[in-house]
């Protein structure tokens, strides 16, 4: 599965939307959805919270393992997919679209994250 080119990715391998009145999606790569195996649970952070760009704001659980949800930015958490709560599965088969985790407020510029092409080489090792 391609990398979206309009999303911008962090090295914990999460996903950015481009902000819409100053609020981005957010949820995990392919490449992270592939490697954990199949999600079974999400925590994801409570609305209104705070959450900081790096740090962890939640958890993935797998059959194979538990892996922390960074926050690529930091922002206000506005809204979290209560689908993905419901069916973590979602997290696999369509990581870049109903598999979406949350939404912020962004504060300030986001930094350090990656072009589509970038995570790509970065992913594989490239």
């Amino acid at each position: 599965m391609s990398n979206p080119q309009q999303l911008r990715y962090s090295k914990e391998h999460e996903w950015l939307s481009d902000a819409v009145d100053g609020v981005s999606t957010i949820g995990i790569t392919a490449h992270a959805a592939e490697a954990l195996g199949d999600v079974v649970f999400v925590q994801l952070p409570e609305v209104g919270a705070q959450v900081t760009a790096g740090e962890p704001c939640g958890e993935l659980e797998s059959t194979k393992s538990v892996s922390d949800l960074y926050a690529p930015v930091s922002g206000e958490v506005t809204e979290t997919n209560q689908e993905v709560a419901d069916d973590p599965a979602l997290v696999n088969s369509a990581p870049f679209e109903g598999g979406w985790l949350f939404k912020v407020r962004i504060e300030g510029e986001p930094e350090g994250l990656l072009t589509a092409d970038e995570y790509a080489a970065f992913a594989t090792g490239g």
